[in-house]
């Protein structure tokens, strides 16, 4: 079975408009989670703990969206190949 894995971060918004970060070694991580439903619930939570705050904002990345296991990985994408 393949895992769905949900990365759950945000911190403070240069401009509440746009989606970039002021500062990004700042940026809290959330966590990494199995499903989305778990995800969102976490997202959920400090997006509700923060709602006073316009200029901060969470947001979940579907990592796996991100890599097809099924496509072969580029040579600089496997170490020592």
């Amino acid at each position: 079975m393949t895992q769905r894995l949900h990365l759950v971060f945000g911190g403070e918004l240069v401009d509440p408009a746009k989606s970039a970060f002021k500062d990004v070694d700042k940026m809290h991580i959330v966590g990494i989670f199995p499903d989305y439903a778990s995800a969102f619930a976490a997202w959920k939570t400090e997006a509700q703990r923060t709602v006073d705050d316009a200029h901060t904002r969470y947001f979940i990345a579907h990592l796996h969206r991100l890599r097809d296991e099924e496509t072969a990985a580029s040579p600089t994408e496997e170490l020592g190949s």
